[in-house]
């Protein structure tokens, strides 16, 4: 994932999806070769010359100035977090000095996190870490989710089983919603980490299995996981709408707790009680995860 050929598919991507009337532009006729905006016309928006530009776009500009790069992120009409993804992008080197070092072994769950999953017992909640990994979770979510346990340690990825899983079609109510909203998060985090193998082949295999992915992936959204509302349709209780809340350590933004609430008092709060009661009553009913089976008595003498 060089950076210099995703700022070029990045500025390209952006610039496809905005029309003349976006940016009250005069539209002079004449048949466009190109989706969206040409390369002169956003370079003038951002008061810069079509050769700067041009060659932005071809990652040809080492290190262009914050001035520049905010004056093209108007142009391209980014919200934060895609103008921060611009930066880290065009000035790799930069962005570096803010950023921790790539870790090597794999990420752990920090203690404090887990404790907090395990207080957690009235809501779903999980930790996520680098690349959407699922790295500790609650019986809640399990509830929720699925037993992220019963799948391989390298399929514990929630953009992977979101694509890859066609359940989760039918527990997410806006599964399209959900879905854009994972490749947006993995293009973020590719531009905090162009130069992650794991995240590199994460990419490389949902492209290869989901054209929605591949479609996606293309427009190049860019969004921060923070807090919001989702809607299911659990299997055993029916509609769920909960808000959830993401929650990050300060010395360490590549881990997050992320949780799930209902409105008290609402339809929702009463069918998630439901689903805690039962899940609780299933799991009760269940051998332990790791339990041997009972020896059949030794037959008479």
């Amino acid at each position: 994932m060089s950076t210099a050929i995703n700022l070029g598919e990045f500025l390209r991507g952006r610039r496809s999806l905005l029309t003349l009337e976006d940016v009250a532009l005069p539209d002079f006729g004449g048949r466009r070769r190109v989706a969206g905006l040409r390369r002169e016309e956003i370079a003038q928006l951002a008061g810069v010359s079509v050769d700067y530009y041009t060659r932005m776009e071809q990652g040809r500009v080492p290190n262009p100035s914050g001035a520049v790069l905010d004056a093209l992120a108007r142009a391209l009409r980014l919200d934060a977090d895609a103008a921060r993804h611009l930066h880290r992008l065009a000035r790799p080197q930069s962005a570096a000095r803010h950023v921790p070092p790539r870790q090597t072994r794999p990420q752990r769950v920090r203690p404090m996190l887990q404790r907090l999953l395990d207080d957690l017992v009235d809501m779903p909640a999980m930790v996520m870490g680098r690349r959407m990994d699922v790295l500790a979770w609650n019986a809640a979510a399990v509830a929720l989710f699925g037993d992220y346990a019963d799948l391989d340690r390298a399929e514990r990825n929630i953009a992977r089983i979101t694509f890859l899983d066609e359940t989760t079609r039918e527990l997410y109510a806006d599964w399209a919603s959900c879905a854009r909203e994972n490749v947006a998060y993995l293009h973020m985090d590719a531009g905090r980490h162009p130069e992650d193998p794991r995240l590199a082949s994460l990419i490389g295999e949902l492209s290869m299995k989901s054209e929605d992915f591949r479609r996606w992936w293309a427009e190049h959204p860019v969004q921060d996981k923070t807090s919001g509302t989702k809607r299911f349709h659990h299997p055993v209780v029916g509609d769920l709408e909960l808000a959830y809340e993401t929650l990050r350590p300060t010395d360490d933004p590549d881990q997050a707790l992320i949780t799930y609430a209902a409105e008290p008092g609402s339809p929702s709060h009463d069918s998630l009680r439901m689903m805690l009661a039962w899940a609780t009553e299933a799991s009760s009913s269940m051998p332990p995860r790791n339990a041997r089976p009972t020896p059949a008595p030794a037959p008479p003498r």
